[in-house]
């Protein structure tokens, strides 16, 4: 159920301030036009500032005045008005910022590793390497995560960029070429592991790399095209191994993958690996 908080939010999110949310938000449920006085009581902003505020609505073209009597009163701009006002504004923002800013931005020297500590911040980011993608996007993801990325990595798709996939579950509600992890299970690889680890690379130049447990969420982006590619290679080589693996099945390719002694040393000096995020409050 949508509430009143979450609409001063957005609307506050879309460039209004906290009153002049406020004050529209208190307009649009009226259902009839409200002088000051009325605007000031059921919307809590101060009457000392309520006209100010009104007036600031008035001049955007969010709130009109309605004169009746010698009253001045006022009433909202429909919301499918506004919202639709707010899109055309953000959308000619944005395209602005794509024209001006890379005409006055110049390339970092230096390469960035920025370490990120809450879900927010891990989704955010990887929502940010995704977007920025040109050629081609590699994830190798959880199935909790799919729609989180899924509106980013379908506009990717449409633009053209190639998607590869590789997921520990279903994610089958992303566009692109998807693989379903089989030989290493969830468990077994969040045992050994210590973590939901994820890695999601564009055009091998950018990388988000994060871990997941139920205590603790951490992850780093970098734009080193050296870690870029590590992350890339990895997520190929784990594609490449799924399909190699569903070839040989019927080969006994199961019984391989439990018995043999080489593999065996390498799950096991996996898990001996101290991972210092485990200890992270």
């Amino acid at each position: 159920m949508v509430t009143s908080e979450q609409a001063l939010d957005l609307l506050k999110r879309s460039g209004m301030s906290g009153y002049e949310a406020k004050a529209y938000v208190a307009l649009l449920g009226a259902g009839e036009p409200l002088n000051g006085y009325e605007v000031a009581k059921l919307s809590g902003v101060p009457r000392s500032t309520v006209y100010e505020t009104l007036g600031k609505l008035v001049a955007r073209g969010f709130a009109f005045q309605v004169s009746e009597d010698d009253t001045v009163s006022y009433v909202p701009l429909p919301s499918d008005a506004l919202v639709g006002r707010i899109r055309r504004d953000t959308s000619e923002t944005i395209e602005g910022l794509e024209t001006v800013l890379p005409s006055i931005g110049r390339a970092l020297d230096a390469r960035v590793v920025q370490h990120l500590h809450t879900d927010d911040d891990v989704v955010q980011r990887t929502i940010d390497v995704i977007e920025c993608a040109r050629r081609s996007v590699w994830l190798s993801i959880w199935p909790g995560e799919t729609a989180a990325y899924k509106r980013a990595v379908t506009a990717a798709a449409d633009r053209g960029v190639t998607v590869f996939v590789i997921c520990y579950g279903d994610a089958s509600e992303l566009p692109g070429r998807i693989h379903e992890h089989r030989f290493s299970s969830p468990e077994v690889v969040k045992d050994r592991v210590g973590c939901e680890l994820s890695l999601v690379v564009a055009d091998h130049n950018q990388v988000v790399i994060a871990g997941r447990t139920p205590d603790v969420v951490w992850g780093i982006w970098s734009d080193d095209p050296v870690v870029a590619l590590v992350a890339a290679e990895h997520v190929r080589h784990d594609i490449a191994l799924q399909l190699v693996a569903n070839r040989l099945e019927e080969a006994g390719l199961g019984d391989f993958w439990l018995d043999n002694s080489d593999l065996e040393a390498l799950r096991d000096s996996a898990t001996t690996i101290n991972m210092p995020f485990r200890d992270v409050g």
